[in-house]
């Protein structure tokens, strides 16, 4: 069944490698978007085999001696999924508009202003034939959420089979993921985010549902995950050149977000989004020229209007009014919620521990670390079961974690094949080195902790998942690895799909907003933490590669500080004194940013 594009404004970021992984099974029948990581198959195998197993359902295992398992168990999770869905669906629509059916929610869960919800409200009202006439009409117009996948583009590593063969680059991970998604049955988005992947892109030109149909129909859509406009210019260009259309841009913060970060140079959420609303014709006009020649090379047919092109923003939004200003200021089709969720079990793989970890933590505990073995910053939570399992470890004198996915090895420093940096293989190796070259200090045991701090991502941010599905999890890493944005830090309470839904529209409430600056703040601030923490690095000595770096970016962040200050005073009244309130604690953050190199 084709997905039209979702009744809310707002999707479900993916979060982790199990957060989000079988979130359409809790949501898409509801009509909400969300999106599902497809990089680690054995957990998309996992999660089908515990699926089928509580519905009741033949379940075939795929075996790990399928030379293409890889591809295949993300198939077939990915068909599941897709069937489930349509089930639920299909329920749903043939459900009662009774109080508290599935129908019912469907459309309690709207905003306020959609269509559909305003047909619904005229059919409470109306009575007899028309009554009847209305239902019939808004079961017809009624459709489910997207079941968007996401691959980041940089996890394409060599794979080896059992007998340390080098595999083709088809069989590494990213490739492997993305023919999962291209052979499976969905209508929907990839979600490539981590930047532009040459071998990757040009790989998708090598399946039939990237393209589109005569109609100008994409059975498969593309969507990249950006940091601002030149970024999405440069990858839009080599896709289209391809005749690979983008159909979606999503521009997320560089810092006031979940999990890995990547640091713009200075510019932010505001300017980046303004940019792109005045040049968003510009941007869809010069990708379609190129898609066009590319189309006729190819000897497809180039439709005859410009093809739709969506445009979306996430990273730090937790109010009403900042969802409101996301969408009207800047013209945007969704919002992504991302870190709020994980405090709604109903919505995603949670365990209970974690959901009360991330009701009790305090603000100073949510930090931008150094625990991705992938050498990119990465927002986490002091207090998670995964940090007190590498304490543990570390006291034990046995620092480092068991390698069993491999999806994140880099690093060679040691050995001829590639392994990761949190894998106590390398980890004893290191602090050894480190050991033996430098005498006994603070600054050897702050090298040790660079070292230590990495985090073993591929099975921690899966284990929540394990742990809510009755799941044994991996011998030794039983830790649960967490990567909410800070702004989770402002919401202390569980909350059900409903009560999170009714605070995304402003129905209701559930934080206090005089505590949580406004996320253009929020952001700021990072980025003047982050440019501060680039100052002391350089200290004692700055070559002039880093100093016309620093200038920059302290220029970058000022530039945003005029563009918010002509922005406050243009902002709607029902933002309640945005003008003082947004430049009151900008300011101060400026005068802190002036003075770091002083």
């Amino acid at each position: 069944m084709p997905t039209p594009y979702s009744p809310h404004s707002f999707h479900i970021p993916v979060m982790g490698t199990g957060y989000t992984i079988d979130t359409p099974l809790k949501v898409a029948h509801f009509g909400i978007s969300s999106v599902v990581s497809i990089i680690d198959h054995r957990l998309a195998e996992t999660m089908r085999e515990y699926h089928s197993r509580r519905l009741d359902l033949p379940f075939e295992a795929i075996s790990d001696s399928d030379p293409d398992n890889r591809a295949k168990k993300i198939t077939a999770f990915l068909n599941f999924m897709h069937d489930e869905v349509n089930r639920n669906f299909e329920r749903l629509k043939t459900s009662s508009f009774s109080a508290g059916s599935e129908i019912t929610k469907y459309f309690e869960m709207l905003p306020d202003a959609s269509n559909l919800k305003v047909a619904y409200d005229s059919m409470l009202l109306s009575a007899g034939e028309e009554k009847l006439r209305l239902q019939t009409w808004l079961r017809d117009h009624i459709s489910p959420g997207a079941i968007d996948v996401n691959i980041m583009t940089k996890i394409d590593g060599t794979n080896y089979t059992e007998d340390k063969v080098a595999q083709e680059s088809a069989f590494n991970d990213a490739h492997a993921a993305l023919r999962g998604f291209a052979l499976s049955e969905l209508d929907s988005s990839v979600v490539l985010s981590a930047g532009l992947n040459p071998r990757l892109f040009g790989y998708m030109a090598s399946f039939r549902d990237f393209f589109a149909d005569a109609t100008g129909t994409f059975k498969k859509k593309i969507t990249l995950k950006v940091s601002d406009f030149r970024s999405a210019l440069i990858q839009g260009k080599y896709l289209a050149k391809k005749g690979l259309w983008v159909s979606e841009f999503r521009v997320e913060s560089g810092l006031n977000c979940g999990g890995h970060a990547f640091a713009s140079d200075g510019h932010l959420m505001g300017p980046i989004l303004h940019e792109f609303k005045e040049r968003r014709d510009e941007l869809k006009a010069s990708l379609f020229e190129l898609y066009s020649t590319a189309m006729l090379q190819l000897g497809w047919t180039v439709p005859s209007t410009l093809l739709e092109q969506r445009f979306s923003a996430q990273g730090g939004v937790g109010s009403m009014e900042e969802h409101q200003l996301l969408l009207e200021e800047y013209q945007l089709n969704s919002i992504g919620w991302g870190s709020p969720f994980l405090l709604v079990p109903e919505a995603v793989n949670i365990d209970a521990e974690t959901v009360k970890t991330l009701c009790e933590a305090t603000e100073d505990q949510y930090y931008l670390s150094d625990a991705s073995p992938l050498g990119v910053r990465f927002n986490t939570l002091r207090t998670t079961t995964a940090h007190e399992e590498i304490e543990a470890r570390i006291a034990a004198g046995k620092p480092g974690s068991p390698c069993y996915k491999k999806h994140l090895v880099s690093n060679t420093e040691f050995t001829k094949s590639l392994v990761c940096t949190a894998s106590r293989r390398y980890q004893s190796r290191k602090i050894k080195e480190i050991n033996e070259s430098m005498p006994e200090s603070s600054e050897r045991n702050k090298a040790i902790g660079k070292v230590t701090e990495k985090m073993c991502l591929c099975v921690g941010l899966g284990n929540a998942a394990l742990i809510r599905s009755n799941v044994t999890l991996h011998k030794g890493v039983n830790g649960v690895a967490i990567c909410p944005g800070p702004n989770l830090a402002y919401f202390s309470k569980e909350a059900s799909l409903r009560e999170m839904i009714d605070h995304i529209y402003g129905r209701s409430q559930l934080i206090d907003q005089a505590k949580r600056p406004h996320m253009f703040v929020k952001e700021f601030s990072m980025y003047v933490d982050y440019y501060e923490e680039k100052v002391a690095s350089c200290k004692e000595y700055c070559t002039e590669k880093q100093e016309a770096y620093l200038d920059a970016f302290q220029s970058n962040l000022n530039a945003c500080v005029d563009y918010y200050d002509a922005l406050a005073g243009e902002l709607p009244a029902w933002l309640g004194n945005a003008e003082g309130k947004l430049m009151a604690e900008i300011f101060p953050l400026q005068a802190r940013l002036n003075l770091a190199r002083v």
